[in-house]
């Protein structure tokens, strides 16, 4: 029996709970990061000359200005976003500028500290950061612009190689642009281009690829049509790794693209071909060029080099040793024995002041932005969102694997920075890019579906219960 709305007995339809943004969490765990960052800058301080910093207010309100920039951002364009993606970010870029600004004060005087500089590139990150999500809207439309995100990547992985080594060319890598005092790692931008580009191609590919070929000793080899994304990759990698003489960025991008290969198809038979061919082109590479050479002898016997080109990691070796497991404390060890300390070596940084405690406290915290990631991987609905945020999170992982891998001599030597922690102007802003990325598709796979509009007639008419 139905009767108008109003009467009496009537069971009205509940009104569906609306899901948390988990936005105020999102806050408290960003005021958590700035408080850990205020104590390591105020503990840098005290160790170094018993005093706390007179320039820690300024520091704070920097650092807590800019997260607070960031977090009004994500409430109002990704409200559902994860909560814990900005506060791990903000947590490691401010502990990077804890450890330069330690190692400023050993350094020679100059017109302006490497931290002040990080800090301004921090802010720059941040402003990136607030216009990816302002101007991408919906991480779908990026497919779009699927070819010409590889054609910008290419371009700018090409550029150091092609300019003269003296626009290019710093230590011994040409992955640079320099001209009128400034510089720019043009890679650091190109990975999130190129994976872009590789999630837009495997969406439209992953079929094809899929297909299987022939069984071979168990595995399924792919056809041999379906070979050349993966030759193309190998020899823009090989290319890196010769002409630019870039290991880290080579490995680096072969890397993700494996992996992003492998979690499009579900197909063993590609990390297979993947680590036969780059495993094949560096063999060839270490026997026809002398610099390929001279970094896998650094890796293979560092003590050998412990004078002249082993130096770098064998300090650094040493800095982990006098670390042991709780570190010396921050301002009491000597990491600026160690060259580029603040920038390709800040772990060996970590090892020694922080130990191993500390440097796997840093690890999980990468550890809890990937998993993050690849959980909006999940929850995302569309394909190509869902194969963007796990190739952004396998670059990460792997940009990660690479950096600790070669200071601690598990991998040869590579010479990339340390995703949010480093000193550098490029690498910083591109990974807040990239961080941004993250924080759009996982608002996607959170934010609930609209509901469904009622019906006319549904809103005029109510059960009497019997």
């Amino acid at each position: 029996m139905t009767t108008a709305a109003g009467s009496p007995g009537l069971v009205r339809a509940m009104k569906p709970r609306r899901p948390r943004t988990r936005r105020s969490v999102e806050l408290a765990m960003l005021v958590f990061a700035v408080i850990i960052a205020l104590a390591a800058y105020a503990d840098v301080g005290l160790t170094r000359s018993q005093h706390v910093p007179p320039d820690i207010l300024t520091y704070g309100l920097g650092l807590g200005a800019l997260v607070l920039l960031a977090h009004v951002a994500i409430r109002r364009f990704a409200a559902y976003a994860d909560p814990l993606l900005l506060p791990c970010a903000a947590l490691l870029n401010g502990l990077g500028l804890v450890l330069i600004h330690r190692l400023d004060l050993v350094a020679p005087k100059a017109a302006r500290s490497d931290a002040t500089l990080q800090l301004a590139w921090s802010a720059i990150g941040v402003v990136g950061f607030i216009a990816v999500l302002v101007i991408v809207r919906d991480h779908r439309r990026l497919q779009r612009f699927t070819y010409t995100s590889m054609l910008l990547g290419l371009v700018l992985l090409a550029i150091p190689s092609i300019l003269p080594a003296r626009f290019s060319e710093v230590n011994g890598a040409r992955n640079w642009i320099r001209f009128a005092g400034f510089s720019i790692q043009p890679g650091e931008f190109a990975k999130v281009l190129l994976v872009i580009f590789v999630a837009g191609f495997l969406v439209a590919k992953r079929d094809a690829l899929a297909l299987a070929g022939r069984r071979f000793a168990g595995i399924d080899l792919p056809r041999g049509r379906d070979l050349g994304p993966v030759v193309l990759a190998w020899l823009v990698s090989v290319g890196l790794l010769v002409r630019g003489r870039d290991l880290g960025m080579s490995m680096l991008f072969f890397g993700f693209f494996i992996l992003m290969l492998y979690i499009a198809t579900e197909r063993l038979s590609w990390l297979l071909i993947g680590t036969l061919l780059f495993a094949g082109g560096t063999y060839v590479a270490y026997h026809l060029f002398g610099h390929v050479r001279e970094r896998f002898d650094i890796w293979l016997h560092p003590f050998h080099h412990a004078q002249g080109s082993g130096y770098q990691l064998v300090q650094a070796l040493y800095g982990f040793a006098t670390g042991g497991l709780m570190g010396t404390g921050l301002g009491n060890g000597r990491p600026d024995l160690v060259p580029f300390a603040n920038s390709d070596f800040i772990m060996a940084t970590v090892g020694e002041e922080l130990g191993l405690t500390g440097l796997m406290a840093i690890l999980l915290v990468y550890v809890v932005i990937v998993s993050r990631g690849l959980r909006a991987a999940l929850s995302v609905r569309d394909s190509f969102g869902k194969l963007l945020a796990a190739g952004l999170s396998v670059c990460l992982a792997v940009q990660v694997f690479v950096v600790v891998g070669g200071v601690m001599r598990l991998i040869p030597l590579t010479g990339i920075t340390t995703p949010f922690l480093s000193y550098g102007g490029s690498s910083l802003v591109s990974n807040w890019i990239l961080l941004a990325l993250l924080v759009r598709i996982s608002d996607a796979g959170r934010r609930p579906a609209p509901a469904p509009a009622p019906r006319p007639d549904d809103a005029m008419t109510q059960v009497i219960p019997l």
